[in-house]
């Protein structure tokens, strides 16, 4: 979604718009819209400066992404030797 490249799914980390906050969902298992975005804060900060989010969940202004950022962080240091 940020970066716009295409990937397979079981690359990408699904999200979702819960009460204003964009949240990961990596099981894919939360109700409504979703969006994918890679595990990459690259991607994360592309997709948080062309306002992705809300056209992507069909709503009006800005989303909270700290949770997201908070969860992609976490899981690349996990994965950095």
């Amino acid at each position: 979604m940020g970066c716009r490249k295409r990937a397979a799914k079981h690359q990408l980390l699904r999200v979702t718009a819960v009460e204003g906050v964009c949240v990961p969902d990596p099981r894919g298992a939360l109700p409504g819209r979703g969006a994918h975005l890679h595990l990459d804060p690259n991607c994360l900060d592309l997709a948080v400066r062309r306002r992705a989010f809300p056209r992507a969940f069909r709503l009006q202004g800005a989303l909270d992404t700290g949770r997201l950022r908070e969860y992609i962080e976490e899981r690349v240091s996990v994965s950095s030797p």
